[in-house]
């Protein structure tokens, strides 16, 4: 028997999209709970909720208080145990939940399990998972490959992109969910890293299938944007003790190209710098994760390969994690 599956979808206007992701989840072939969380929406958002889909279950925040902070929220309005966490501009086919979820009955140690997400229209893969190299930045696996390479073991899998990620409801309370300390960007890598350190394994379904439409946005790198991510950065470089350890200078030389990089060639202004310094500060004071172990690592990420992919996300291509 399939255990009951909550589904928390964090919304902040975009009324289109929503109404596609909960259209194409009204057609799954495994029954489920939809939870939207709302982040503030202008848009009309919760009363259009409340008209077109009368059975899901609607969190008003209020304001704008990040991914994490909506994720947890809607998580813990649930009781399910299985929890999935779907972004709304993600489109999934039929038996999506049901492929998805199907690794947890097997492996009472997997704590999370990876869909497949592919680009709109040409059958290329958006992520399968997360991938994080030595310095624990994380990376979307195998981006831009076609479909069928999409298989779960190489490159090493951490954990699930947030945009469309399963974990056991256990697992999600052992480590408390998604870090708030941060408002955008990052916090899926976390969240993996810290349930591998926790001991819990991780799956990837390349049978659960879903379009990730809306992820060609992330690409116009507003400043807004990068100041976020640059936060993320330097908030979890601290918060893991990165700069603590033998890849102390990896990390240093990596991040000082990126942020050159962003300053003198393709944004010409110091967002990146400043978020990465305000992030930094941030996580002063706070408790120090544990690393995760050896084996959630890609060592085949090398400090060449890593550049590589963080330039591809000025291009509109990360290029892939393999």
């Amino acid at each position: 028997m399939t255990p009951p599956i909550d589904v928390v979808v964090p919304v902040y206007n975009r009324w289109e999209m929503t109404e596609s992701c909960l259209a194409n989840l009204r057609l799954q072939t495994q029954s489920h709970t939809m939870i939207v969380c709302d982040n503030g929406s202008t848009d009309g958002t919760p009363d259009r909720l409340r008209v077109s889909f009368p059975k899901v279950h609607v969190l008003e925040l209020g304001a704008n208080f990040g991914f994490a902070a909506a994720c947890n929220r809607g998580v813990r309005a649930g009781s399910s145990e299985i929890v999935v966490l779907l972004n709304n501009d993600v489109d999934c086919r039929p038996d999506f939940l049901e492929r998805l979820v199907a690794p947890f009955r097997d492996d009472e140690r997997i704590g999370s399990v990876a869909a497949l997400l592919l680009k709109p229209g040409d059958g290329t893969i958006e992520s399968f998972g997360l991938a994080a190299d030595p310095t624990l930045a994380g990376y979307p696996r195998l981006r831009g490959l076609p479909a069928p390479n999409a298989q779960p073991t190489d490159p090493v899998l951490v954990g699930p992109s947030g945009a469309a990620a399963a974990f056991r409801r256990r697992a999600w309370d052992a480590v408390s969910g998604l870090d708030e300390g941060v408002f955008a960007y990052g916090e899926d890598v976390d969240l993996a890293l810290r349930l591998r350190a926790a001991g819990w394994s991780t799956a990837a379904a390349s049978d659960a299938v879903a379009i990730h439409s809306g992820s060609a946005s992330a690409v116009t790198r507003s400043a807004w944007q990068r100041y976020q991510g640059g936060f993320s950065r330097g908030y979890f470089l601290r918060r893991y003790g990165v700069l603590c350890r033998r890849t102390a200078l990896r990390a240093l030389a990596t991040e000082a190209i990126a942020v050159a990089g962003d300053a003198l060639i393709f944004s010409h202004d110091l967002a990146a710098l400043r978020g990465r310094v305000v992030g930094w500060r941030a996580a002063g004071g706070l408790p120090r994760h544990r690393p995760p172990p050896d084996d959630a690592i890609d060592d085949d990420i090398t400090f060449v390969k890593s550049l590589r992919l963080r330039l591809g996300v000025y291009s509109g291509d990360a290029g892939a994690c393999t």
